[in-house]
Parts: structure tokens; sequence; C-alpha cells
């Protein structure tokens, strides 16, 4: 005997919208009885995003994906959500593998519309958590630092080359000279306003204090982490920490013929990993307890690579650890020395 599911009358047919997020155009694709609509351009301009909430906002109980790339995303992210829209934010990684069960042989934004949309569609609905605001601040204010240290080191290697050729005039030199002073200023400036401004708020002038207990990380390294870990998603083990950094081991092996060197897979926010980097390398340095756990993988034939990409990943597991208990680094649970 079969059994027929009785929708009750009046329910809304749910629908289901995808947007890809370029840094100048939004294209949105909605699927309403399995049937996905004509894709639609909208500008990433305030205006326009406006403008497509208010599209969106026609359809009830609308559930929207977009993929968390870049910078671009979080504005219309924060529009959607205030709007109370139900939102997914998904990993790229996720996406793309997605869009490989789906066989995609093309890559258009019309495209990689439709497949988020899909995605929300088949998929468990994990509702977005929208950050606090002086989170999403501070995370500006770092990142900006983050842009300026970036262009100083880049001016750095011009300054460099260019004092091998004889034939570099003095102005050249003079005004590259300049930009560093100028560079390092601006920076400095930066540094003291996000100083300030986390000490404003509790939540976050206990993380920024508890990060500097960590041999190797000095108040830049700590604005930088803050700024990146301050809008990870309340509740993710210090597992899923990792694979939201891209800092999780990926395994390539088919068969007897093929084993390649594991590698981290970078799926993942990639200023939590710049900003893991020099701290790991200071304190394999500095910290013995550190230093032991280096040396113990390096002889245990790990590269010297792999090595500092495991330091990177334990001390995220270890500031998880620190936050989640409110306790400085203890570098003896780090690793314990032989005797």
């Amino acid at each position: 005997m079969t059994t027929k599911t009785i929708v009750p009358t009046g329910t809304p047919t749910p629908v289901f919208a995808g947007i890809d997020v370029g840094a100048a155009e939004l294209v949105v694709v909605i699927r309403k009885n399995g049937i996905s609509m004509k894709a639609q351009k909208f500008a990433n301009t305030p205006a326009d995003r406006l403008r497509l909430v208010k599209r969106l906002s026609q359809f009830p109980g609308v559930t929207v994906c977009l993929e968390a790339t870049g910078v671009y995303y979080l504005d219309l992210a924060l529009a959607l959500a205030d709007a109370g829209v139900r939102l997914i934010v998904l990993n790229p990684k996720a996406a793309h593998n997605f869009a490989k069960v789906l066989l995609r042989n093309s890559k258009t934004d019309a495209v990689d519309a439709d497949t988020l949309a899909q995605y929300a569609e088949r998929m468990p609905y994990q509702p977005w958590t929208r950050p606090a605001a002086e989170a999403l601040a501070l995370r500006s204010l770092s990142r900006r630092i983050n842009a300026l240290t970036k262009e100083k080191v880049m001016v750095k290697n011009q300054q460099h080359a260019l004092s091998f050729s004889p034939e570099t005039p003095k102005a050249v030199q003079h005004d590259l000279k300049l930009s560093i002073a100028q560079l390092e200023k601006r920076i400095e400036r930066l540094a003291m306003e996000a100083k300030t401004f986390i000490q404003a708020y509790p939540m976050l002038a206990r993380p920024f204090a508890l990060l500097l207990t960590v041999k190797g990380i000095g108040e830049t390294s700590a604005i930088a982490l803050l700024g990146e870990l301050m809008l990870l998603p309340t509740g993710l083990t210090h597992k899923q920490w990792v694979k939201f950094a891209g800092l999780d081991p990926r395994h390539f092996k088919s068969g007897s013929s093929v084993d390649k060197r594991t590698r981290i897979s970078k799926a993942g926010n990639r200023y939590i990993r710049q900003a893991l980097y020099m701290p790991a390398l200071s304190a394999k340095a500095h910290d013995p307890h550190v230093k032991g756990f280096f040396v113990h993988l390096t002889a245990s034939g790990k590269t010297p690579m792999q090595g500092v990409c495991a330091v990177m990943r334990k001390l995220l597991h270890a500031i998880h650890g620190m936050f989640a208990h409110n306790q400085p680094f203890d570098n003896s649970r780090f690793y314990a020395l032989p005797a």
C-alpha cells in the first residue's frame, strides 16, 4: 500500500538561491520546484546589494547560499543576515567538491550560482552566524596592516635589487627609502590604533593577552591572528579550526603506484596561515618544547617545511584550548621533552 504525503494547503513552496560573488558583480540563480530560473546580475555596490536583498525577500523562507571567497562576500552576507534571510556561507572547497558531484563541465558565474542554489536545496541547512561588530572592525584593521606590510616588503625587495645596479639614479633610491619610511609609520600608527581598540573591548582584550603568552607571538602577529580568529563560528573544535585555516594534512595515495608527499590542504583562510608562519619559526627557535617537537618530526623523516606546518597546526590547537579555558600558553603540554 502506497502512502501519499499530504502538503498542507497554503504551505509555500521552498525556494533556494545561489549567489556567485565577484569584486564588481553578483550573479544570482533562484530555484523553485527543482527548476532553476534565469541568472540575474547585480552590481556589488551598497545600492544593488539592497536591491538584491529586496528581490530575495519576495520569496518567504528562501534559503540563500554563497561562498566565503575573499573579502567581497562579507558585506552581502551581512545585508542578508540583517534582513532575516536564511543564509549558508560555504567553504569554497565544499562548493568545488559539490560541483564535481554534479559533474559540472563548465565554469561560469551563472553555473557557479546554480551549483550553490542546488547545494542549498539538497544539503542540510547550516546557518551563518553574524560576527560581532567589534570583531569585524578589528579584522579590517589587521588586514590593512597586513596589506601595508606586504607593500613594504615589495618596496624593500625593489630597493635591494636596484642597489646592485650602478645605473640606478640616486633620486630613485631616495624615493624607495622614503616610501619604506612612510609605510613603516603608517603600519605603526594602525598597530597603535588596533591595540587601543582591542583594550576597549574585554571580548578582545583577554584573548589578545593570552596570545602574547606564546613565545614567538608578538603584538603584530597577535593583532593579525585575533582579527581572523574572532570571526570563526562559535562552537568549532580545534580540528575544525585547523581545517578552516587550511592547515589540515592532505594525503594523495592511489593503489600501489601513486603515493605523493603529504601537504597541507590550503583550503581555508590564508590570513590565519600567514599570521601563524613567523610565530611558528620564532617559537621553534626560542621555545625548547616547540623546538623539541620540530626536531622530533624532522628526525622522523618530515621535511623542514612539513615540520613548520605541523608547528603551525599545533599552535592553533593550543590557541583554541587557551581561548576555551581562558588559560595562558603552557609549553610543557605542547610537547613533552625526553627525560
